[in-house]
């Protein structure tokens, strides 16, 4: 053949590369990368269902903190097509690192509404768990509480809670921001750790440890905690000695975070991220969530799991959780200035 082949070879040439293209790209593994701030064990049954159903691979990398960073230092050669979240701060860090793509989905906007997602897309919440008090069933009468009451002194030296540092309890501390103000916030907080019963450590299930044991009545954790010591021996004796209490705030609910999604700014393999991200929404992945990890679904018309039902009718707080990650740095200088955990 010449070198300089004339037109109707390139032509012939072109059209070889055209029709070998399609094949090559079906050649290539179907997968998609998962980036996740979630235990492993509890997030592996979905990801095992979603394979089955749809015959993608998710590869797993999980970790309790960097991940943003991670992706960010990766760049556009970065791996990753999703980042799982558990705290609405974590959601809004990945956007501020500028490692998110916005999300274009009718599934999605029509399943989650605004209130859990980000306006322009760039975060939709998967599912939810509520910030609680375990209170003692021998020495707490109550079944109502609001937040506003941790500061009550009634409660001094009878409550228990992990680091004011730790994102959940940020959140908590944010969200009383967007309520009331900074000052207020302040007020609240040096009130609350007036009336703590030991220094803020641990995890919530240790604090319902302490409330069984009577180191403390009252104690702060999360909804799906308390569910899963239900189904572990040794701990059962804590949620038998303790009953949950799903407090507002005088001027609203109950306050609610997230587990949420982003899809990553150079998923290479973006509609398998999609697919994967519409399909935990789906009615399958919010039956899971609701009965594997004991949360609150994102999606209308899925029953919580029962146990989680027992706490009574959540009335979810409306105030927009992108407003509430708003103030996360200003809930952290606060615990900071009042030596919460001092």
């Amino acid at each position: 053949m010449p070198i300089n082949a004339g037109p109707t070879v390139r032509i012939a040439l072109a059209a070889a590369v055209t029709a070998v293209a399609p094949i090559a790209s079906l050649a290539q593994p179907s997968e998609v990368n998962v980036y996740t701030y979630r235990e492993t064990k509890l997030i592996q049954p979905l990801f095992d269902a979603f394979a089955k159903d749809t015959g993608v691979r998710v590869n797993v990398i999980s970790a309790s903190s960097g991940l943003e960073q991670r992706i960010k230092a990766e760049g556009a050669n970065s791996p990753a097509d999703v980042l799982l979240t558990v705290d609405i701060g974590r959601l809004e860090d990945a956007v501020k690192a500028g490692v998110t793509q916005p999300i274009t989905s009718a599934t999605l906007d029509k399943v989650v509404t605004p209130q859990y997602r980000d306006a322009e897309g760039h975060w939709y919440g998967i599912s939810m768990r509520a910030r609680v008090v375990y209170a003692s069933k021998d020495r707490v009468p109550q079944n109502a509480l609001t937040y506003e009451e941790l500061a009550d002194p009634k409660w001094k030296g009878k409550i228990c809670i992990r680091s004011g540092q730790h994102i959940y309890n940020n959140a908590l501390i944010a969200a009383y921001i967007a309520h009331y103000g900074e000052a207020k916030a302040e007020e609240w907080l040096r009130g609350l750790k007036a009336n703590l019963g030991r220094k803020p450590s641990g995890g919530d299930r240790e604090t319902a440890r302490d409330v069984a044991a009577g180191t403390c009545d009252l104690g702060v954790g999360n909804t799906y905690y308390w569910a899963l010591m239900t189904q572990s021996p040794a701990q059962k004796p804590w949620a038998d000695a303790t009953k949950v209490i799903l407090p507002t705030f005088k001027d609203g609910g109950t306050h609610v975070n997230l587990s949420g999604v982003v899809l990553a700014k150079h998923a290479p393999n973006n509609a398998n991220a999609m697919k994967l991200i519409e399909w935990l929404v789906g009615e399958k992945a919010q039956h899971m969530y609701a009965d594997i990890n004991y949360e609150y679904p994102i999606r209308a018309g899925i029953g919580v799991n029962p146990i989680i039902a027992s706490y009574g009718m959540l009335k979810a707080d409306p105030v927009p959780l992108s407003k509430i990650a708003g103030y996360k740095k200003a809930a952290s200088t606060l615990v900071d200035k009042v030596g919460f955990n001092n």
